[in-house]
């Protein structure tokens, strides 16, 4: 239960989503009923600025497919936050915003242990450690040893998902099945667009 004066604690799982599978999805869970979390939104981004635009579907597509993803869940909702702030949305504007915008939530980033090993080209990362805690899920391989002691940052046993979207591309235009992959409704979605073929 919600103490009177306690803050809802969101994660923010910020992501293309393009599209979103079962490893976002098992993250998503875990992080939201697993930690001290009490919600998790998914923010469907744009554009990451460290991205290739390249290959990118549709914003509104991959909204729907979150949407569509976790219709059935308690605590985690989508975000299409980011549609309208300026592009490339950088995590720090966004968080600014939300923080004015819903002042009744503690927000929290979460992030794959890739993304923590090049936290340091993010714009204005310190202020983000300053001021945000970080949940960090594993990925193999990452070097994170440096961020290990940093008071902001915690480190979780989400179980480790090495499912991604490129993946899934590439098995969609090979017409090979991804079924379990992502939820049927949005294999659904992604064959009624003819979408990444």
């Amino acid at each position: 239960m919600l103490t009177e004066n306690r803050k809802l604690k969101t994660g923010l799982f910020f992501g293309s989503y393009n599209p979103i599978h079962t490893g976002h999805l098992v993250i998503a869970n875990y992080m939201a009923n697993h930690t001290e979390l009490d919600e998790v939104w998914l923010v469907v981004s744009p554009h990451n600025p460290l991205k290739e635009k390249s290959g990118l579907a549709n914003m509104y597509d991959r909204l729907e497919m979150a949407n569509l993803a976790i219709e059935n869940s308690e605590n985690i909702r989508v975000s299409d936050i980011e549609f309208n702030l300026p592009k490339p949305s950088y995590t720090i504007d966004t968080l600014t915003y939300l923080h004015e915008r819903f002042p009744s939530k503690e927000f929290v980033l979460i992030m794959g242990a890739d993304n923590l090993v090049s936290f340091k080209k993010w714009k204005n990362y310190e202020i983000l450690l300053k001021n945000y805690q970080i949940f960090v899920y594993p990925r193999p391989g990452a070097e994170v040893s440096e961020w290990v002691d940093h008071p902001s940052i915690i480190f979780t046993d989400t179980p480790l998902m090495e499912i991604s979207s490129t993946f899934i591309r590439k098995s969609l235009k090979e017409h090979k099945s991804v079924q379990f992959f992502l939820p049927d409704k949005v294999i659904s979605f992604i064959d009624s667009k003819g979408m990444y073929q």
